[in-house]
């Protein structure tokens, strides 16, 4: 089974999501090709072909004025969306638009489905930037990945580019307001879920405080073949011990 096509335009979906529920996405990177900081090796769209924390000229990104364009089109029809979520083919907040987009995405939404939250999906690579944390502070869910609790487990599994310090995503997410931690586990050949690292990770939520914490693990084909998801009588013990050793509210997804 392959991986999953890239996303072709700005907005997809509304889609099911096992985490937002009816997740209308918006996608900030090309179309063309996949565009992020990480090379996850359990990413649904494959390995990272475009690696850097500067989106390159000439890349096609969608202009913010495309995104305004695309997400009023969307919400003007009205479908029943629980959240609007700033996601696709990479890490959304390299946009350089990002926090305009942030502020538009809240205001037609407001207008357009006052039900709906607004979220993203982020890898936290940027969170140590001011700026970021601030635009962040801003969409009612800011979801941020903490796969695992060592820089050693993260250079592994998340595999960050170069120029990402290991210490400036803890507390870049440290100093966020009470962001949302998304957690994937997977066993096998360069897996997180050994005792340790987990154990290291609650040690790392205690510090950073999360409003909440999403525990899940693989629903997807994996570029890294050697993956096994976790059973989720183990991801509700990884979550006993997020609740026990760090005082989080946990959800197994």
């Amino acid at each position: 089974m392959s991986v999953l096509s890239l996303q072709k335009s700005v907005i997809y979906g509304p889609v099911r999501s096992r985490r937002l529920g009816a997740s209308l996405g918006v996608n900030l990177l090309p179309s063309a090709r996949k565009f992020c900081s990480y090379n996850c090796v359990y990413c649904q769209y494959g390995w990272t072909d475009r690696h850097g924390l500067e989106i390159q000229e000439g890349a096609e990104l969608p202009s913010v004025a495309d995104v305004e364009a695309a997400v009023t089109g969307a919400l003007s029809k009205g479908p029943r969306i629980d959240y609007v979520t700033l996601a696709g083919n990479g890490e959304p907040t390299l946009h350089p638009g990002f926090a305009e987009v942030v502020d538009l995405v809240n205001r037609l939404r407001d207008r357009y489905a006052p039900d709906a939250r607004s979220a993203v999906l982020s890898n936290a690579s940027t969170v140590h930037r001011p700026e970021i944390r601030h635009a962040l502070g801003k969409l009612d869910a800011p979801i941020m990945k903490l796969d695992v609790g060592t820089q050693r487990c993260w250079r592994r599994f998340n595999r960050p580019c170069p120029g990402i310090e290991w210490k400036g995503v803890v507390e870049g997410l440290e100093a966020l307001d009470r962001p949302v931690i998304q957690a994937l586990f997977a066993e096998g050949e360069h897996g997180n879920a050994d005792k340790e690292e987990i154990a290291a990770w609650v040690a790392l939520l205690k510090r950073i405080r999360p409003a909440f914490v999403q525990v899940y693990s693989l629903d997807r084909p994996t570029p890294a073949r050697a993956l096994r998801p976790v059973e989720r009588s183990g991801l509700q013990t990884v979550a006993r011990q997020a609740k026990q050793g760090a005082g989080v509210s946990v959800g197994v997804f």
